[in-house]
């Protein structure tokens, strides 16, 4: 499946094919973390020039480039030892020049060849995009559920659980997610500096006359939150329960209203796509929450790295049996939120870069 549907990497408005290459042996992980594989990029990215505008410079000695990248990904441009930046160098015939460790700044890219300049470009983008995607999500794209009284039902919900399923299901309150926290996720981002927060910022409130008014149309927007649902195949062993939105003319314009918001952020690179449509759901339950409970839930995205800790399931069979329609009302959506992970604000939802109005 690598071979017939091998992984994308979107740049801007190009796109290219990440081909698999055999693993090699004695390979520290740790040093591949730090210096992606160069001969992937190099077997799997056609430096031929189309016909796109670049900001490129001419001067007296050559061409010249700027990028503008978070210097979180500089050592992966570097490599162990300055690896990477060398043999890129030598390859496209440039002088890249990287701002100092710990300081923020423009990479200029400089050459005699118009050509080796766009290609060295090219390749440190891919480094780039290939690097942001290890990266742990920083904000999240969510629709806050701010209700009094879904917040009073969930407190039974968690009461009538601890009260009756708690011993047979191996339930504890750490994994259950805090009122105030209640929420859909539509997607995460990687934003590392205040000008790709800006970028996601500007770009949401784009997406209201662009997006939202045409499908909204004025008209309040409600939704019934009823029901229970997990994301694994096997009951008996669950790390994430969620409430689910019933389907209705009105979850229909929420489902595509978040669709075409992912889609939005995703041709602007600003967010990975996961899958081609989101999963309507609010986290009730995950395991993850016994070790962090001020993590937003990311069900849908897939770790790049692996597992970041270690989950202890539980049974789920008596509790989808008890409680697997138990509802927890209906829900006017009133907001679209750019959140900050690992925060909380005043109202007890999580720090809000910004936020879209419905």
């Amino acid at each position: 499946m690598e071979v017939l549907r091998p992984q994308l990497v979107r740049i801007g408005n190009r796109i290219y094919r990440k081909n698999p290459v055999a693993a090699r042996e004695g390979t520290n992980p740790e040093d591949e973390e730090m210096e992606p594989d160069f001969d992937t990029a190099e077997a799997c990215y056609d430096d031929e020039v189309c016909d796109v505008d670049f900001d490129i410079e001419e001067f007296s000695g050559g061409f010249r480039m700027r990028l503008d990248f978070p210097s979180t990904y500089f050592k992966y441009i570097i490599g162990k030892r300055g690896d990477t930046k060398r043999r890129l160098e030598t390859e496209t015939r440039t002088q890249i020049r990287i701002p100092r460790a710990g300081q923020e700044g423009e990479i200029v890219i400089q050459g005699h060849d118009k050509k080796g300049v766009i290609s060295a470009k090219t390749r440190v983008e891919v480094l780039v995009e290939s690097a942001r995607q290890k990266q742990p999500f920083t904000h999240f794209l969510s629709i806050p559920i701010q209700s009094e009284e879904i917040w009073e039902r969930f407190e039974e919900f968690k009461f009538q659980i601890m009260d009756d399923d708690a011993r047979e299901s191996a339930v504890d309150p750490s994994i259950f997610q805090t009122p105030q926290k209640l929420h859909m996720t539509i997607g995460t981002m990687v934003l590392l500096n205040d000008k790709e927060i800006q970028r996601a910022k500007d770009l949401l409130h784009q997406c209201f006359d662009d997006l939202l008014e045409p499908i909204l149309q004025g008209s309040p927007l409600f939704i019934d939150i009823r029901g229970l649902e997990y994301m694994n195949d096997d009951p008996g062993a669950v790390d994430v329960l969620y409430a689910k939105v019933q389907p209705s003319p009105e979850a229909d314009k929420l489902q595509m209203l978040v669709d075409r918001l992912v889609d939005k952020f995703v041709s602007a690179n600003l967010m990975q796509r996961q899958y081609e449509r989101v999963k309507l759901h609010i986290t009730v339950i995950n395991t993850l929450f016994r070790k962090d409970p001020s993590g937003a839930s990311a069900p849908q995205q897939s770790n790049a790295r692996g597992p970041s800790r270690d989950r202890e399931s539980f049974s789920a069979i008596s509790i989808l049996q008890k409680f697997g329609d138990f509802d927890f009302g209906p829900y006017q959506v009133d907001s679209v939120e750019l959140s900050q992970r690992y925060s909380t604000a005043q109202n007890g939802y999580y720090e809000s870069a910004s936020s879209l109005k419905l």
